[in-house]
């Protein structure tokens, strides 16, 4: 399961990854990738140019058709499934549609993600109330789901995804239906995160959350990957020939 082939501060290795749904449609070709432990990426493109699916094979929601993917020392290509729970439990997914459990409340969705991990009701109750005061739901904690717009909707999968303070964090558009101060909130959340060592990709449409810093930012066409907008890597990073990921579109 474990694999060697990535230095320890890499915490994602993409190597000639690529992504072919039947009968012939190329999603994802021959993409590189190294993302470091504690980065923050930024992953951009059109509709349709594959981040999602990048993020899908990241957390092994998809299997490559070629290449590997080293996740936090796993390979994750050939994790068996009855192991796939080692991988998920390092991974906080924010889905683009949410996945949320319409019927139950604000809290409840929440709290699930620490309940299948067996923390205590002490620390759920605790990182729950958190959670809803960050992101601004604490008058909603009651209210089911099904009910709630989806800009809040959007907020509670984002609580889930980071409810564990896992290693990596997949954002998929987690702003997309966001106002500008709520839009604020949220990445005031990735970041504090982040200053404790998660490392984070976020796929998004929306310039301004990283315009105004110096995280990298990738840009997919086409499946594909571009020339990064911020390409370099941390001073520290070794020179490697995955660590700026440039191909020809």
């Amino acid at each position: 399961m474990s694999t060697d082939t990535s230095p320890p501060d890499v915490m994602i290795d993409l190597i000639k990854v690529s992504k072919i749904y039947p009968p012939d449609v190329q999603a994802i070709t021959d993409v590189s990738l190294t993302v470091r432990r504690g980065e923050i990426v930024f992953l951009t493109g059109m509709s349709g140019a594959g981040k999602t699916t990048l993020l899908r094979l990241i957390s092994r929601m998809e299997k490559p058709s070629k290449g590997m993917i080293d996740v936090a020392g796993i390979d994750v290509a050939k994790l068996p499934p009855r192991k796939l729970h080692l991988l998920r439990r390092k991974i906080g997914m924010a889905y683009q549609d949410f996945k949320l459990l319409p019927e139950r409340t604000v809290a409840d969705n929440i709290a699930i993600a620490m309940e299948v991990v067996f923390r205590s009701r002490s620390f759920i109750e605790k990182r729950t109330r958190e959670l809803l005061e960050q992101l601004d739901l604490v008058r909603k904690h009651a209210t089911r789901t099904g009910e709630l717009s989806r800009g809040e909707q959007q907020r509670i999968a984002i609580a889930r995804a980071v409810a564990n303070s896992p290693e990596i964090i997949l954002a998929d558009e987690p702003t997309g239906n966001l106002d500008a101060e709520t839009t604020a909130r949220v990445m005031a959340l990735f970041h504090q995160l982040n200053r404790q060592g998660t490392t984070i990709v976020i796929a998004t449409h929306d310039q301004s959350l990283y315009q105004q810093n110096d995280h990298r930012v990738i840009e997919l066409h086409c499946g594909r990957l571009r020339s990064p907008l911020h390409a370099e890597l941390p001073e520290d990073a070794e020179s490697d020939e995955r660590s700026v990921p440039v191909s020809e579109v």
